[in-house]
């Protein structure tokens, strides 16, 4: 049967995607334009959007199990709902969702809650499905590399609770694994979640500090200020994705991404492999500095 992906052409899709191929699954990928899509060529693409209902009908014929993955946009929550109504309309009875760590706990911020949302709409509607709840992914900080490098800070006001970072091929690799799983279980199988952490949980000095290490020269922590970090987002962003992000850094700060008990063991054991680290990430960057 199909595996239909959402969000195949984004940086954890793409790790979806190439993780399903390597262990032969058949894969259809829902993307807005097949001309740049950019897809192996054994990935069946389908044209459509989330809020496209008659191209999601398309797309979901034939499909035995959907990877949900929607971006952080104002109409997310309907997009999700909307997707998963056309999917049970289409019989698809199992499902991988990717949602975000404490999602029930981070109420106040507006793409966590529309997350939670989500999720409870998928146990309400019986799916048979695995939750994944990934912690702040630790590939962002690439966009903030230039910053480090040409200023010698870490600008990103994660406070000193400390964050669970992930890397982007754990989540795509753990994602495919969780796909493969559901394809093969009964449809009446129970609900998971599962919190998707890295190895280590890190403050805003730790990182600073790796960063130091890795440059050899010293990079300083830019501090918790999310106001002033909402300022400057708004230089890139619409003023409401700022503000969320503002919401989400707070709670960074008072709370952290601290993973349960168990977390790492869990997902080591999945994989087979130890996590990847944050500092191999930093050296990746140092070395082509």
């Amino acid at each position: 049967m199909t595996m239909l992906v959402t969000g195949a052409t984004g940086n954890i899709g793409r790790h979806v995607v190439q993780q399903l191929l390597q262990r032969g699954a058949k894969v259809r990928a829902l993307v807005r334009n097949p001309d740049t899509a950019q897809l192996p060529a054994q990935v069946e693409v389908a044209q459509g959007e989330l809020l496209d209902v008659e191209a999601l009908r398309a797309a979901f014929q034939g499909v035995s199990t959907l990877f949900l993955l929607n971006a952080v946009v104002a109409d997310e929550f309907t997009q999700a709902l909307i997707t998963l109504n056309v999917a049970r309309e289409a019989g698809v009875k199992r499902v991988v969702y990717l949602s975000v760590i404490h999602s029930d706990r981070y109420v106040n911020v507006p793409h966590f809650a529309g997350k939670f949302g989500v999720e409870r709409m998928i146990e309400q509607m019986g799916f048979s499905a695995t939750i994944l709840r990934p912690a702040y992914f630790m590939d962002n900080d690439l966009t903030i590399k230039d910053v480090v490098l040409g200023h010698g800070v870490y600008p990103m006001p994660i406070g000193s609770k400390g964050l669970a970072m992930i890397d982007a091929r754990d989540i795509g690799e753990v994602a495919a694994l969780e796909l493969l799983a559901r394809d093969q279980a009964e449809e009446t199988a129970a609900l998971t979640r599962i919190n998707l952490v890295g190895p280590d949980t890190l403050t805003g000095a730790d990182v600073a500090g790796i960063w130091s290490h890795a440059l050899g020269r010293p990079i300083a922590y830019g501090g918790d200020d999310a106001a002033l970090f909402e300022q400057n987002l708004r230089q890139f962003m619409p003023g409401w994705m700022a503000y969320d992000m503002r919401q989400m850094a707070e709670r960074f700060v008072s709370d952290g991404m601290v993973p349960e008990p168990g977390d790492v063991e869990r997902l080591t054991a999945l994989l087979g492999r130890p996590l990847h680290a944050y500092r191999d990430l930093a050296a990746a960057v140092a070395a082509v500095a």
